[in-house]
């Protein structure tokens, strides 16, 4: 998309945020995430940088393009390659391991390599740390940093020969580097992607054919104005809003409408930006352009309804944030213990910091984001694109699920559903034939599924197409006619009683009659609706037996929603919805307190997508609503909503498990560090007790893969 035009769609959303100053704050990992104080990133808990406020042109969405998880990869390795050797020239280790590594100024390897870490690796958590602490929010951050801070600067002290005891240089690397592990870990299970506007931006073309004095020219379609003359060619897409003056098409408006027939435009009939021409030339009258046309209007609702949707804390915060105050106050407890009781400064001090070291979360940092990578990829395995952690965090707690009909319980486009004749092969044979050539939806449904019936083609001559009623040709010289109501009131024929209920009911359930005409008598007629996807019973009924409310909704009649919801077994369905009132329908099902799960394929489901509780977006659907959603089915398969169910249960039972042991172990190991056994003769050590933390973070990990054996 070029510069210009990319601005004139983005203007309007990015106006909005600015504020009187030009400075605002932005979250480092996730450039969309900006406020106007400082804070922390609701998505990944990184502080708020300073940013100033650009002008919204592509190349600044792109600046931070793969900048989230590479940071802390790179941070990570590197951190590993410096913890190696601060390992291997330990005393400590080397003690354990009874091996010696000396040379001439050996001994400053730890603390040289230590010090790296601590600012290249540490500062990104202290960082966020000061941020945690200036929104009143200390958790996971706030540990990292008290830990490695106490560590750090007692072991400058002891390297320095200031205070006498044992330094910390490879617990400091250890923990830093775990630490950026498991942030990368989390970063990279999910990234998040730019977000829905750019993508609804893309659906308009970049340019348009301008007519001025009987000529075209290729114009920027920013350059457009209200009045403006323009061609659009069939197979083209309509780059604005406006009025056809010229010339007769079908549209196809399923991403804005959700209707799953193509529309069809004659003269005086409204187009709407980003539709797509079938297959006849229109001439244009340019309506509305910029904020104004529909798209942009869709665009609003998106962005409203995604900032008005709250985050909620993920549990591993809320168990940080008692875990600081905790581990403060058992620091304060064993500083004021030991020096009632008398003992020296360099003995209390190793108490504290070991302290602080158990109790900063390692188990803890890497409880969650395990889980969360292991269960994001058994997702992919199975169709289930993750785009949003706390999607399928909820997914477990919802109480309806709201399906959108058009391309998702059905395939969004037109099928044979039913023939009703003596003698079925017989009328789809001559369809079949007469259709062959047409490159009318309808005509194709028909020859495909004759073909799929293998029924034989009848031998026809002298076709001939009857402009907007139907095809005529000769077969065993015979003239068949192939067409809709419209050529039965033209040849003046009646249905029978049979054919007359059988069609009446068709068109009460919203279905498309093609009759099938020989002579002067009708042989068949054949039905066609929007063939509804053959998962979409099971998806229902495994959704019914879980317990859920299952609903739908949809722009088409009553007539084709009532219809589809007998097939499938729905009881709730709502149908004629406008596409502005989609994301409403969604409100009036939460009303009473329900969780909904929505999930959808097209532009205007986007809104309701954001809405809901749970935004699911059908893979084959367009990038809009993929970007609207937190989690897209990839196979467009309806079943893979119960899935994300059982996958959300069993991933939040893994984590809790995870949770309860990081903690529970740290809460075990918090006065061990403090000294309590000393009177038993037995001190835990800060390096020990760095080693039981590793132990606790194993434990986790392993705990972890067990969900890789789930079967969805």
């Amino acid at each position: 998309m070029n510069h210009h035009e990319h601005h004139h769609h983005q203007g309007m959303s990015h106006d909005a945020m600015l504020t009187q100053s030009d400075m605002q704050y932005a979250c480092p990992m996730h450039p969309d995430v900006t406020s106007d104080k400082p804070g922390m990133c609701p998505k990944c808990h990184m502080a708020l940088e300073k940013t100033k406020v650009q002008p919204s042109h592509e190349h600044d969405h792109d600046k931070h393009a793969g900048h989230s998880p590479n940071m802390f990869k790179q941070k990570f390795w590197l951190g590993l390659l410096l913890t190696i050797p601060t390992l291997l020239f330990s005393h400590t280790v080397q003690g354990w391991l009874g091996f010696e590594l000396m040379f001439p100024g050996s001994e400053y390897i730890p603390a040289i390599f230590g010090a790296i870490i601590f600012f290249y690796g540490g500062l990104v958590f202290l960082k966020s740390a000061k941020a945690e602490l200036a929104a009143k929010q200390p958790g996971m951050m706030t540990l990292i940093s008290m830990a490695i801070t106490v560590a750090f600067i007692y072991s400058s002290l002891v390297t320095l020969k200031l205070v006498s005891g044992m330094d910390f240089w490879w617990e400091l690397a250890t923990l830093v580097t775990i630490m950026l592990l498991g942030h990368w870990l989390e970063m990279a299970s999910v990234e998040s992607a730019q977000g829905a506007l750019n993508e609804l931006a893309k659906l308009l073309p970049d340019e348009a054919e301008l007519l001025e004095h009987g000529k075209s020219r290729t114009v920027s379609v920013s350059q457009l104005k209200v009045g403006d003359m323009i061609l659009v060619r069939p197979g083209t897409q309509v780059p604005v809003d406006g009025t056809v003056i010229k010339g007769e098409s079908e549209i196809n408006e399923s991403m804005l409408t959700g209707e799953s027939k193509p529309v069809k435009k004659a003269i005086g009939a409204e187009v709407i930006g980003g539709t797509i021409n079938a297959n006849g030339a229109l001439t244009i009258e340019v309506t509305k352009v910029g904020s104004d046309t529909a798209l942009a209007g869709i665009m609003k609702l998106v962005e409203d309804a995604q900032t008005s949707k709250s985050k909620t804390q993920v549990l591993a915060d809320k168990a940080a944030f008692y875990l600081t105050f905790i581990a403060i106050g058992a620091a304060l407890l064993t500083l004021i213990g030991w020096w009632l009781a008398g003992e020296s400064a360099g003995f209390i001090f190793e108490r504290v910091v070991t302290v602080l070291v158990i109790a900063c979360p390692h188990a803890l940092g890497l409880a969650i984001p395990l889980v969360t990578a292991i269960s994001t990829t058994l997702a992919a395995k199975n169709g289930l694109l993750v785009r949003e952690r706390m999607a399928l965090e909820a997914a477990r707690n919802i109480d309806v699920v709201l399906f959108d009909k058009t391309g998702t319980l059905t395939k969004g486009e037109q099928g044979v559903v039913d023939v009703i004749a003596k003698d079925k092969n017989h009328v789809l044979g001559l369809a079949a034939a007469l259709e062959r050539e047409s490159e009318h939806p309808i005509a194709k449904a028909i020859f495909q599924y004759a073909h799929g019936q293998n029924v034989p083609e009848t031998h026809t001559t002298d076709f001939s197409a009857l402009s907007g009623r139907g095809v005529r040709a000769k077969a065993d010289g015979k003239s068949v006619y192939v067409g809709g109501p419209r050529l039965l009131e033209e040849l003046d024929i009646e249905l029978d009683d049979e054919l007359q209920t059988a069609t009446g009911e068709a068109s009460t359930d919203g279905k498309t009659v093609v009759y099938v005409i020989e002579n002067k008598t009708v042989l068949g007629a054949i039905l066609l609706a929007d063939v509804i996807r053959e998962e979409s019973k099971e998806a229902v009924a495994t959704l019914h037996s879980m317990g859920k409310r299952v609903a739908m909704l949809t722009g088409d009649s009553k007539g084709v929603a009532a219809w589809v919801a007998k097939e499938l077994g729905i009881k709730e369905y709502f149908a004629e919805v406008l596409p502005e009132n989609k994301a409403e329908t969604v409100k009036k099902l939460q009303a009473d307190g329900s969780r909904v799960a929505m999930v959808g394929d097209g532009v205007n489901d986007a809104p309701a997508l954001t809405q809901a509780n749970i935004g699911i977006a059908i893979g084959a659907g367009t990038d809009v609503a993929i970007e609207s959603a937190g989690i897209v089915l990839a196979s467009s398969d309806p079943r893979g909503v119960a899935k994300i169910v059982t996958l959300s249960k069993r991933t939040y039972s893994k984590m809790l498990q995870n949770l309860a042991w990081a903690t529970g172990y740290n809460a075990l190991a918090i006065p061990l560090a403090a000294g309590v056994t000393s009177v038993l003769g037995f001190v835990l050590s800060p390096a020990l007790g760095a080693v039981l933390m590793s132990l606790s973070t194993i434990i986790v990990a392993i705990n972890a893969q067990f969900l890789r054996r789930v079967k969805l």
